[in-house]
């Protein structure tokens, strides 16, 4: 069994230092991939269906807190199942040819189901729960797949600068088919079709945009290091995982950066699942949200920018703080808020740290892995990221239903994000 790498810069690779010249096709790929699977992350996940299940809940006769919860069980359920899978599949994703081929399969089966939600009836809001779970494992089984890909198109220099650029491309990408659903939707009247059936064009869309930039990265994107193929890959992959965790204490760092990751990028999780139906049950009108989660995607782009110019100067661990310390803020200030003013202002501080928290998140770990087993940890990145996932829209739904009000849910976030800040700071900066 041996690691390998299999392009012509073996040496730039091996030593983790590539000049910081031009971007690569490679980088350019992979980044277009973040513009092409962003719109789902938005109209999906953040607003759009959201709104529609909100609607088509409420026309079943289910209470708005009831909604609300049933809501954020959907979320915890998908990013449960992605969750034991992911160890599995990251190690699995070690061996030559398998990274693409596991991708594609997932990729595929998120692209199809965000189309098949546009088949679903109105009064079947339990189907459409239903294909969003599916859609969702498929885009969150694809992304464990795409963020370990990070290694194999960039070297360590260049990984705070490639990540953060795709997280910000993202956000402008995904304005293009989130403005055209959102002017679908606030003119179906007069284009000439229902109002139900705007909604369902806006999935079409965004599974269209998903699927058509997805092309390069599958294109230009290829597995750099990678384990032979071995006899019982499944089971050596286990064996692979369980001495890695037997041997903890070697990379006592990594693990609690990824204890830190878990409970921080939770919170962070939680607000982009739940901001939609939160500002439903505040009161807000959906062409008030609607143009909300718009401006916050585009004013997110230069923030993200700005996050990985200061990272050069105070280092990656120093920013995760700075946007730990706003999503705190960003938790108490939601508790008081009831108008759709306060919601812009809620919005546009999300918007501030939202993409600089996970993509710095991303390359601060991408530089302290050790190079040669850079999948299998990032396959743990995954795992901690998606656990992360079930636990705080698991807290919200709980909080939600039980007080019967909202806003009180929002004080169980703040938990998330003051541990995670705590047991970060017991870290070093990166070198």
């Amino acid at each position: 069994m041996g690691i390998h790498n299999i392009t012509p810069l073996s040496y730039c690779f091996n030593e983790r230092v590539m000049p910081m010249g031009k971007t690569t096709i490679q980088e350019k790929s992979w980044i277009m991939y973040d513009w092409a699977n962003s719109a789902y992350s938005i109209t999906i996940m953040t607003a759009i269906l959201p709104i529609y299940y909100k609607i088509t809940s409420s026309q079943a006769g289910l209470e708005l807190n009831i909604s609300t919860a049933y809501w954020a069980y959907a979320n915890t359920i998908a990013t449960l199942i992605i969750s034991i899978m992911a160890p599995l599949l990251g190690t699995l994703g070690d061996y030559k040819g398998n990274k693409k081929r596991l991708f594609l399969s997932f990729w595929g089966v998120g692209v199809v189901f965000t189309a098949m939600l546009s088949i679903v009836t109105i009064s079947r809001w339990h189907i459409l729960v239903l294909f969003y779970i599916l859609s969702m494992i498929g885009f969150a089984g694809a992304n464990i797949f795409y963020d370990a890909f990070l290694v194999d198109v960039t070297s360590k220099n260049r990984m705070d600068k490639i990540s953060v650029v795709g997280f910000a491309f993202g956000y402008i990408g995904s304005t293009i088919p989130f403005t055209l659903s959102i002017l679908i939707i606030a003119f179906h009247s007069k284009i000439g079709i229902l109002e139900i059936t705007s909604y369902k064009i806006a999935f079409v869309i965004t599974a269209i945009w998903w699927g058509v930039f997805s092309v390069p990265l599958i294109k230009n994107v290829k597995q750099v290091f990678y384990i032979d193929i071995e006899p019982n890959p499944i089971k050596m992959s286990v064996k692979r995982l369980l001495n890695t965790i037997v041997h903890i204490k070697e990379n006592r760092h990594i693990f609690m950066f990824l204890a830190a990751y878990f409970f921080y990028i939770d919170g962070v999780s939680t607000i982009i699942k739940m901001a939609a139906a939160y500002g439903i049950d505040i009161g807000l009108g959906t062409g008030d949200l609607l143009a909300i989660l718009l401006v916050t995607q585009i004013a997110a782009f230069p923030f993200a920018l700005l996050y990985g110019k200061l990272s050069e100067i105070y280092s990656s661990k120093r920013m995760i703080h700075v946007a730990i310390y706003i999503y705190i803020f960003i938790c108490i200030f939601a508790y008081q808020i009831d108008s759709a003013s306060e919601y812009w202002v809620l919005a546009l501080l999300v918007a501030s740290s939202q993409g600089g928290i996970q993509a710095l998140s991303r390359s601060y770990f991408g530089k302290i892995i050790p190079e040669k087993k850079s999948n299998e940890f990032f396959g743990f990145y995954n795992v901690f990221g998606k656990f992360a996932s079930i636990m705080g829209p698991l807290i919200f739904g709980m909080i939600s239903q039980i007080t019967g009000k909202s806003q009180n849910a929002v004080f169980g976030i703040v938990a998330l994000f003051i541990t995670g800040g705590v047991i970060l700071a017991k870290l070093p900066a990166e070198k």
